[in-house]
């Protein structure tokens, strides 16, 4: 069964490339398509058109289209994804330098969603119509209905503003914070590595509002799904002949029922961190958060292809390496699914 996995996460793999492909095709074509004309943008509005059109040559964008793109596949090829013209640095180190934040803000806000919502999906399953049967529904219906963007706005008035229990949203440390040295990228694992209590403190009072406005975007999905599992599960013949052996309530609930229950869950899971990982673009805006969907938003601003396109790019890799993931947790959970794979 071991040797079963590498062939499996192989095969994925080269299942995945005509969609990592077809990616970069289109990511490339649509970014030519967009309004605005880079050359322009970086030339100045007092610009004439000749120093416009000498910008588009230093650029390559007087070329055909099909010889631009024969130069970004080259590129990604070396794993070059090109220069940001707003920053003058390497996409591809940029990326890489903005990548942790995100990464970091998508785990806290799906670890805190996890924390609320199967326990309030497993509830729910096992007091049908009661009040909190009822209340796991409000919750579910808020987190779906309220955009992540408010959410972030509403919570930093109260807390921030009104309050005053959180602090500034200003990135991943306030002003008088030093950045721990960068081992994993993850501040919070980072400053305990290096044993800077202060680091750590300012850097989980500066996670929690952005994670708690992405945890309640996620809630709504995985409780609801928790539920739906749950009541499937618990309602089988072998949950019945569980309890008819006199085994106690709570080993048939997390021993069989739970473990049983999991497989959509995960599948759930992983669908919502890629959607926590697209609408992380709305929340680093809102609290200043230094990762790569706020890049994006501003290179798209400029009309900068390059960083636009390295984002893309980068999230179709991490959904590819998540939907692997999930197949090994697949397997783990219930080795039928090993074996049948």
């Amino acid at each position: 069964m071991a040797s079963s996995v590498p062939r499996m996460v192989g095969r994925r793999l080269l299942a995945a490339l005509p969609s990592i492909v077809a990616v970069v095709v289109v990511t490339f074509l649509l970014t030519r398509a967009l309004p605005g004309d880079p050359a322009a943008f970086f030339a100045g509005p007092a610009a004439t058109p000749e120093a416009v059109e000498a910008i588009r040559h230093s650029l390559g964008l007087d070329r055909p289209l099909p010889v631009q793109f024969a130069s970004y596949v080259a590129g990604l090829a070396r794993g070059d994804f090109g220069t940001s013209l707003t920053t003058g640095q390497p996409v591809g180190a940029e990326i890489l330098q903005r990548l942790p934040a995100s990464v970091e803000l998508t785990l806290a806000g799906l670890v805190l969603a996890l924390l609320i919502a199967v326990p309030l999906g497993v509830a729910a399953a096992t007091r049908p119509g009661s009040w909190i049967d009822h209340g796991a529904r409000v919750v579910s219906t808020a987190g779906v209905s309220l955009p992540v963007f408010f959410t972030g706005l509403l919570a930093t008035y109260v807390f921030y503003y009104l309050l005053g229990w959180a602090p500034a949203p200003m990135g991943r440390l306030d002003l008088f914070a030093t950045a721990p040295p960068t081992v994993t990228g993850f501040y919070l694992i980072d400053s305990l590595l290096a044993g800077d209590l202060e680091a750590f403190r300012s850097a989980f009072a500066q996670l929690v509002l952005p994670a708690l406005t992405l945890g309640l975007f996620a809630v709504a999905p995985i409780a609801r799904m928790t539920r739906a599992s749950m009541l499937g599960v618990l309602s089988s013949d072998f949950i019945r002949t569980a309890r008819a052996s006199g085994l106690s309530s709570g080993k048939v609930l997390f021993a069989y029922a739970l473990r049983n229950a999991l497989l959509p869950v995960v599948t759930t899971m992983g669908m919502v961190f890629s959607f926590l990982l697209g609408a992380n673009v709305l929340v680093e805006k809102v609290f200043a958060w230094p990762g790569i969907g706020s890049y994006a938003i501003e290179s798209l601003i400029a009309s900068d292809y390059a960083p636009v396109q390295g984002f893309i790019l980068t999230m179709a890799i991490l959904y590819v390496l998540l939907n692997l993931l999930i197949d090994v947790l697949y397997g783990l959970i219930d080795p039928r699914v090993r074996i049948d794979a």
